[in-house]
């Protein structure tokens, strides 16, 4: 029987809803396929920088949503058994923090109200009653604070857009305090595309699938040094 691998980018930015995203979902579907890929959690900023200056993200959930849509339908008219999910790189007011949310779906975010108000207690809180996973995001960058770790089930311990150096902190704090792991390209622009995810035997079709590989740990981290 043949052995199948399987690759996915779990961080990913669209140039529709992320303001410093350059790249059209369409477009980020293409790049991906010919790289190999089989899917791509999408997680656009949820994020002051994104909903300012409205100061009530939840009336626009569609355009929130409008990237992941845009990438599912480009992946569905592709022809390719390619996977589009929704996830989130979430920042609270008044912090540089982020952190990457796994296993959400739209209905929650429509229901959530605003998730920029509640910090990182109340959201891990929020999300573990939800079955989510929290990741913290490039942790070691400038203006960026190590969190709570008790707040967070895991650490991006390799970041496309982080330096090497920093990452191997982002390692090395992860494996001391037992968090899970997980690796992704940050994808901006062009120029990002492939440089992180990960190579798992387990195709991942759903938020389920996705959740019970990052829990297992069961996967290869796609590191492009």
């Amino acid at each position: 029987m043949e052995n199948n691998l399987y690759k996915y980018e779990l961080h990913c930015h669209t140039g529709c809803v992320s303001r410093c995203g350059r790249v059209e979902p369409e477009e980020i579907v293409k790049l991906y396929i010919e790289k190999g890929y089989d899917g791509i959690v999408v997680t656009d900023h949820y994020s002051p920088m994104t909903f300012e200056p409205n100061w009530c993200p939840q009336r626009q959930i569609d355009f929130y949503l409008s990237g992941y849509r845009r990438m599912k339908a480009a992946a569905e008219k592709s022809g390719k058994d390619f996977t589009v999910l929704l996830g989130m790189e979430l920042r609270h007011y008044g912090t540089a923090n982020d952190y990457l949310i796994y296993g959400i779906d739209e209905g929650f975010l429509y229901s959530a109200g605003n998730l920029m108000k509640p910090w990182e207690k109340k959201i891990y809180s929020l999300c573990h009653s939800k079955g989510f996973l929290v990741f913290q995001a490039h942790p070691f960058r400038p203006c960026i604070r190590r969190c709570d770790e008790r707040y967070i089930d895991g650490i991006e311990i390799y970041n496309g857009k982080t330096n090497e150096k920093l990452n191997a902190k982002a390692e090395a704090w992860a494996r001391k305090s037992g968090k899970l792991m997980c690796s992704g390209s940050d994808f901006h622009t062009k120029a990002h595309t492939a440089r992180g995810g990960i190579i798992t035997k387990e195709k991942i079709n759903n938020n389920a699938d996705l959740l019970k590989v990052l829990k297992s740990q069961d996967f290869e981290m796609i590191k492009t040094y």
